[in-house]
C-alpha cells in the first residue's frame, strides 16, 4: 500500500484546505493513524490556521511543530544563501520521522503570496520527486468558458509530468460552471487513469466569520465571544438616518457604523430581535468610539447579544479591510469544517480515489531519499572504517565532516603528530573519540598482524620477513585489521592505484561463498532515480561466467541499498534474438547463467541501452518484458563501455556518480578513484558502513 500523497497546485486561494480536509475524512475511515505535514507555512510567529485545524478536528496524535518545517522566510533566505539541499535535507528529515510513526503521511504543499510563484510551484515539484511520492493536483476554476478550463487544465497537467511528478488525480476547485458538462470534457480530454473530480464553489465558505474579522482588525471584542464563529455574508455601512439604515439591513450582514451612533447600535439590536428584518452577524464599532454607557448597559444585558467589535480606524477604513478578507477554515470552527467535508463528499468519488491512492507502486527510489536512508542507516549502524591514506588532505577533510555528523568511527593510518598537524594547518573540525590515529609499525598489534599475515601465505612460499615488511604497508595493514575484525571496513585508492587497494583483500580476505569474481557498481544518481551500473572499475573483459556474477552480485547490491525490486538488463548492441556476434553471444549466455542460478532475479539479455531505459521503446523491442523499459541495476557487456558510459551520463546529465563499490569480497574493502572529491570519500565511507551490516 502507497503511505503518502502530496496535494500540489499553481495557483494561490486554489481551495486545496477542501481536498485535505476530505481527504483526511476519507482516509482515516480505513488507515488507523494518519499525520499531516505541511512543509513550508507563511510565518513561525504565528500557527498555521489549516494545520491547526486539521490536527484539532481529527485529534490527530502529533505535535503542531511536527507538522511544518520551515516558514516561508526562512525557506526564501535559505535559497538566497544557496542552502537549498539543507532544506530538503531537513524536510525529508521531518518527513521520514512521520513515516515511522503513522500508517500514512498527507502532504500539503504550500499556499502563495500571490498568484503565480514560479519557485514554489518548481520547489512543491522538485519536493514531491524528491520524496517519491504521487500527487494530487489542484486547479482552481477562474476561466469563462468550460474549453479555457480545459485547455489550462491540460496544460498545467503536462507541466507537472514534465517534473517527473506522478500526478494520480486532477481537482478542479470553486467551480462554478456546469459541472457535468465540465466533468465529461475534462475526462474525455485527460488520461483515461487520472480521478478527475469538480468541486462546486461554496459561497457559505467565501465569507469570512466574525472572529477572522476581529483577527483582521485587530479588534477589541466588546460582546458576544460565544457568537464568534458567525458568517458575515457581506457588509453595511451604518451613516445614515435609521430608517433609511434598517432597510439596507441583509442576511447574516456585518453592519459597520461610527461607534458613536448610539441610534444605529439599537436599531441594529431591535432589528436583529425582531422577526420582520434579518439576523445579523455583527457590528463593529469605528473611530476609537463607544456608545454611551447606558447603551452598553443595556447590550450587556440583552440576552440576544450579538458580536459587538471596536476598532480604532475609520469606517469606510474598516468596512475596505473586511471586504478584502480571504477566508479561511480554522480550528474551532465546526461548521465550515464539516461543510468543506460534505461538498468534497458529495463531489468526489471517494471509493475511487482511495483505490487509487492505495494502488500505487513505486519501484524506483529518488537521489535525496537514498542520500537521506543511507545516512540514516550508517548512523544508527555506528561501525568502524579504516582509511589507510592520512597523507592526503582528502581524507582528512572527509574524515572530519564524517565524524561532524556522527557516522561512526575511524581510523587513520600514518604518524599521529604528522597527521595532527597537517589536521591543525587546514583547521579542521576532530574529535579524538571518533578518529583514531595509528602508526603501523609502532601499533601494539603490528606482530600479531604480520604473524597472521605470514600465516595465510607461508603456503604461497611467503617468508615471515617479508610479511613483517608487507605489514608496515598501509593497505596490508587496514586490510588485516577487517580481516581480524578490528575494522568494519576499509576505503582506500585516493593516492593508491586500484591494485595496490584490491591485492591484499584478495590474498586473504578472499571472495564470498559461491563467487569467485570481485567486481563493482556505481550507483547513479540521475535527476529522478537511482541505478545501478556494473562493473565500470574492475573488470577489463568479463567472460560469460563473470558477467553472470556481476549480474548477480550487482542485483544483491541494490536489495541491500534499498532498491527492493532490482530489473537486471544485461546491455549488448541488440536486443533479444535480432543480433548475433561473439559479444552478443556472450551477454546471451551469461544471462541465461543468471537465470539458471538466481530464478529470483529478474533479467533480461541481450538488451538495448534504449529498451532497458525507456518504457515505449522497450514495450516495442521486447513486449512483456519485466525489465525492459524499468530497468535500474545496468550490466555493461565490459570495462570499456561500462566505465566511459558511467562518465558520460554523469558529465552530461549532471548525475552524481557514487563509488565504485567493490562487490564479491567477503568483508567490504572500497577502492576510491585517484580523482575522488571529498564528497565521493564521504559517501564511499558510509555505502562501506552500511555494506558492512549485511555481511
Amino acid at each position: 500500500m502507497n503511505r503518502s500523497v502530496y496535494i500540489i497546485t499553481p495557483s494561490n486561494q486554489s481551495g486545496k484546505s477542501i481536498i485535505s480536509l476530505g481527504l483526511m475524512q476519507m482516509l482515516q475511515r480505513t488507515t488507523p493513524r494518519v499525520a499531516f505535514f505541511k512543509p513550508v507555512v507563511e510565518d513561525k510567529e504565528e500557527k498555521d490556521n489549516h494545520i491547526d485545524a486539521v490536527l484539532s478536528h481529527f485529534k490527530i496524535p502529533m505535535e503542531y511543530e511536527d507538522a511544518y518545517a520551515f516558514s516561508r522566510s526562512e525557506l526564501n533566505e535559505l535559497r538566497n544563501q544557496g542552502r537549498i539541499n539543507y532544506v530538503y535535507e531537513e524536510i525529508i528529515d521531518k518527513y521520514k520521522k512521520l513515516e515511522e510513526r503513522f500508517d500514512f503521511v498527507l502532504v500539503e504543499g504550500s499556499d502563495f503570496n500571490e498568484e503565480t510563484s514560479v519557485f514554489e510551484v518548481d520547489f512543491n515539484a522538485s519536493l514531491a520527486t524528491s520524496l517519491g511520492m504521487p500527487a494530487l493536483l489542484v486547479i482552481k476554476d477562474n476561466f469563462d468558458t468550460c474549453d479555457e478550463l480545459v485547455e489550462h487544465v491540460q496544460l498545467q497537467l503536462h507541466s507537472f509530468i514534465a517534473k517527473n511528478i506522478k500526478i494520480i488525480g486532477v481537482f478542479v476547485s470553486r467551480c462554478t460552471k456546469d459541472l457535468a458538462k465540465s466533468e465529461t470534457a475534462l475526462k474525455a480530454r485527460l488520461p483515461k487513469e487520472l480521478v478527475v473530480s469538480l468541486i462546486p464553489d461554496n459561497e457559505e465558505l467565501g465569507h469570512p466569520t466574525m472572529k477572522e474579522i476581529a483577527d483582521e482588525l485587530k479588534a477589541h471584542v466588546l460582546f458576544g465571544n460565544d457568537k464568534m464563529d458567525a458568517i458575515a455574508r457581506n457588509s453595511i455601512i451604518g451613516g445614515m438616518q435609521l430608517a433609511n439604515y434598517l432597510n439596507r439591513i441583509s442576511p447574516d450582514c456585518v453592519a459597520v457604523m461610527p461607534g458613536d451612533r448610539s441610534d444605529l447600535v439599537i436599531g441594529t439590536m431591535l432589528a436583529n430581535m425582531s422577526p420582520n428584518y434579518p439576523r445579523v452577524a455583527g457590528l463593529v464599532l469605528t473611530g476609537g468610539f463607544l456608545p454611551e454607557r447606558s447603551v452598553v448597559n443595556l447590550m450587556d444585558g440583552s440576552q440576544h447579544t450579538l458580536p459587538v467589535l471596536a476598532v480604532s480606524t475609520g469606517t469606510f477604513e474598516t468596512a475596505s479591510r473586511i471586504a478584502n478578507i480571504q477566508p479561511k477554515i480554522y480550528a474551532g470552527n465546526e461548521y465550515k469544517i464539516r461543510l468543506a467535508i460534505e461538498i468534497f463528499e458529495s463531489a468526489v468519488g471517494t471509493d475511487e480515489l482511495s483505490e487509487k491512492i492505495n494502488s500505487v507502486k513505486s519501484e524506483a527510489i529518488t537521489p535525496i531519499m537514498f542520500q537521506h536512508n543511507l545516512l540514516a542507516i550508517a548512523k544508527k549502524a555506528q561501525t568502524h572504517i579504516v582509511l589507510p591514506e592520512s597523507e592526503d588532505e582528502r581524507i582528512l577533510k572527509a574524515a572530519s565532516r564524517l565524524a561532524k555528523d556522527k557516522i561512526g568511527y575511524l581510523t587513520l593510518l600514518g604518524k599521529p603528530d604528522e597527521v595532527k598537524q597537517k589536521v591543525n594547518d587546514l583547521g579542521l573540525y576532530w574529535d579524538d573519540e571518533r578518529i583514531k590515529i595509528v602508526d603501523p609499525m609502532n601499533s601494539v598489534k603490528y606482530e600479531d598482524y604480520y604473524t597472521t599475515l605470514y600465516n595465510l601465505r607461508k603456503s604461497k612460499g611467503m617468508e615471515i620477513t617479508v610479511a613483517a615488511d608487507l605489514m608496515t604497508d598501509s593497505s596490508y595493514y587496514g586490510t588485516m585489521m577487517v580481516y581480524k575484525g578490528d575494522a568494519d571496513g576499509m576505503v582506500s585508492g585516493a593516492a593508491h592505484t586500484t591494485a595496490h587497494t584490491i591485492k591484499p583483500a584478495l590474498q586473504f580476505v578472499k571472495t564470498r561463498a559461491g563467487f569467485n569474481t570481485v567486481s563493482s557498481v556505481f550507483f547513479m544518481l540521475l535527476p529522478d532515480r537511482v541505478v545501478l551500473y556494473g562493473d565500470c572499475a574492475i573488470v577489463p573483459n568479463p567472460t560469460a561466467e563473470q558477467l553472470a556474477e556481476i549480474a548477480i552480485s550487482s542485483a544483491d547490491s541494490a536489495k541491500t541499498f534499498g532498491i527492493d525490486t532490482p530489473r537486471v538488463a544485461m546491455l549488448s548492441y541488440s536486443s533479444g534474438s535480432s543480433g548475433t556476434g561473439e559479444e552478443v553471444e556472450k551477454v546471451r549466455s551469461a544471462t541465461a547463467l543468471v537465470k539458471e542460478r538466481r530464478p529470483d532475479i529478474l533479467v533480461e539479455g541481450p538488451i538495448q541501452y534504449d529498451a532497458a531505459v525507456d518504457p515505449v521503446v522497450g514495450r516495442s523491442k521486447m513486449p512483456g518484458s519485466e525489465v525492459a523499459g524499468q530497468a535500474n541495476v545496468l550490466i555493461f557487456p565490459d570495462l570499456n563501455t561500462g566505465n566511459n558510459t558511467y562518465k558520460a551520463v554523469q558529465r552530461e546529465t549532471g548525475a552524481l556518480a557514487v563509488g565504485p563499490m567493490l562487490q564479491g569480497l567477503n568483508k567490504p574493502i572500497n577502492d576510491l578513484s585517484r580523482g575522488a572529491t571529498i564528497d565521493d570519500i564521504y559517501n564511499t565511507v558510509v555505502i562501506t558502513a552500511i555494506q558492512s551490516t549485511n555481511k
